[in-house]
């Protein structure tokens, strides 16, 4: 799908989402469309319907923030789908095809290193990981081991199916993984590698493809995951992303489990596996 298509996508998805009376319009009975019709939105954000439109059909050029700021503000959207919007209204006048960098500096891979007591991991914005510390390649070691080339974590998690035992909460890690890659996607259109891993996870998941035609946009720095490793047992961790200032594709991320938590004991044990040292008492 071209940037255009993309933008008045998810400009209709927004709008169908929309309730007349929420936004102060009578529902009248021969409404044959959800949500707002195209002159309602473009009444309540103080544009023409013609422009509008053009918009949504993606023959607008580079509409004023006065005018995205308005038709966010009437769409009730997120600072992330705002965001969003920005980047499919928007794209860079000159993008580089290229994808975001392959591997990890080296002082990065030393950091993981001497984080030897949390799994952490680089991880860019198409879910490849680069590099990961002994714990953390550990952990995740189905995940890392998925598919050809620089293991990718959104590959692992809706094309191999042993990732619905990984995740616990698989469904919202789903949703969440499609949204960012979404975010991704309307930040870098013409980067074919991740236009490459979109339509890989299309022909090969039902459920990839359900989460994409909803058109969410999402983008998690911190939270919790849990997760059931085969070996400890099922595990709650803590993670936050760190982004590298020079390279604002990729980040860090950091698991962190609760002080004296049974996570915490079984992150020793597989520790103690991993460096072949016993496990803390």
């Amino acid at each position: 799908m071209g940037d255009r298509d993309e933008l008045g996508a998810f400009l209709r998805m927004r709008r169908a989402r929309i309730t007349p009376q929420s936004v102060g319009l009578p529902t009248g009975s021969r409404r044959r469309v959800p949500g707002l019709r195209r002159e309602e939105l473009a009444h309540l954000a103080g544009v023409s319907v013609e422009y509008y439109q053009r918009l949504e059909q993606g023959r607008a050029t580079r509409p004023s923030d006065a005018v995205l700021d308005a038709i966010a503000r009437v769409l009730g959207l997120t600072d992330i789908e705002r965001a969003h919007l920005d980047a499919l209204a928007r794209p860079p006048r000159r993008a580089a095809p290229g994808a975001a960098a392959a591997g990890a500096p080296p002082e990065l891979r030393r950091m993981l290193d001497l984080m030897d007591r949390v799994p952490a991991l680089v991880i860019d914005d198409m879910f490849g990981v680069p590099a990961a510390n002994p714990l953390a390649a550990r952990l995740f070691a189905d995940g890392l081991a998925a598919g050809p080339g620089t293991p990718n974590l959104a590959r692992y998690l809706f094309l191999d199916p042993g990732a619905r035992d990984f995740y616990v909460e698989w469904d919202e890690v789903a949703a969440a993984t499609a949204g960012q890659l979404r975010l991704s996607a309307g930040r870098h259109p013409r980067d074919r590698g991740l236009a490459a891993l979109v339509e890989e996870l299309a022909a090969g998941s039902a459920e990839f493809r359900a989460l994409w035609d909803v058109g969410g946009v999402e983008q998690r720095s911190s939270g919790a995951k849990t997760l059931r490793h085969p070996s400890v047992g099922v595990l709650r961790l803590h993670y936050r992303h760190f982004l590298a200032l020079d390279d604002p594709r990729r980040r860090l991320v950091a698991f962190v489990p609760e002080e004296g938590s049974a996570t915490e004991a079984a992150l020793q044990l597989l520790g103690a596996w991993t460096t072949g040292a016993p496990a803390a008492s």
